[in-house]
């Protein structure tokens, strides 16, 4: 676990100000935004250490949605910012970016969603780290009728974390991994993934525990 987000809050809460400042820990050295920031979370202070996740993950943005991530930080995994270091907004950002770009069918939006080299695994389990020029030249393969609807599927609250690995949709067909900016970009394709999830959805419908896939 991130030994931050088990600061004692004072402790944590002195470690953001800190942070904010790379200069001065003054408060006058901070922005009105962040000011406001470091305001609200120490007057909703909780015990919770995911809670103190989502402080230091506030506290490396200006952009805060503290009530939407408070909401949705729990996924399948634990919380999202304790295991990605990021907020559940700037995943449902990316993710809402995806959808859109799957939607509109431009090749050129989706590319721009994806981490360069891009991790590929075939349907026979080949893996490839692809390039920018690798994946626009192999990208009805990559993204074929299947994957373009999942990506237009994608919802937060299916999405699961794993602690310093990333967050993934279908039993690992995407991987979506938060960059140096913090912003969360799909690092890995799996085709064979895909296949797995649609067998396993497919049994457990046969079950009575969902809907019957084709």
């Amino acid at each position: 676990m991130n030994l931050l987000s088990r600061l004692p809050l004072p402790l944590l809460i002195a470690a953001m100000t800190g942070a904010c400042s790379p200069v001065s820990s003054d408060t006058n050295a901070q922005t009105p935004a962040r000011q406001n920031l470091l305001k609200t979370v120490e007057a909703n202070a909780s015990a919770d250490p995911a809670e103190n996740c989502l402080l230091m993950a506030w506290s490396e943005r200006e952009d805060t949605d503290i009530e939407f991530d408070r909401a949705n930080d729990t996924v399948k995994g634990g919380a999202i910012s304790c295991a990605t270091g990021t907020t559940p907004s700037q995943f449902e950002a990316a993710i809402s970016a995806l959808r859109d770009a799957a939607k509109s069918g431009n090749k050129a939006r989706i590319l721009d969603q994806l981490g360069i080299p891009l991790l590929y695994i075939s349907q026979d389990g080949e893996r490839q780290e692809l390039s920018r020029e690798q994946i626009d030249a192999l990208f009805d393969d990559v993204f074929d009728a299947r994957m373009l609807d999942l990506l237009q599927q994608l919802d937060l609250s299916k999405m699961t974390v794993e602690r310093d690995q990333g967050a993934f949709f279908e039993l690992g067909t995407l991987w979506l991994v938060v960059d140096e900016s913090g912003t969360p970009r799909v690092m890995t394709v799996n085709r064979q993934a895909l296949d797995e999830a649609a067998v396993a959805a497919r049994d457990k419908a046969e079950r009575g525990q969902g809907e019957r896939i084709e």
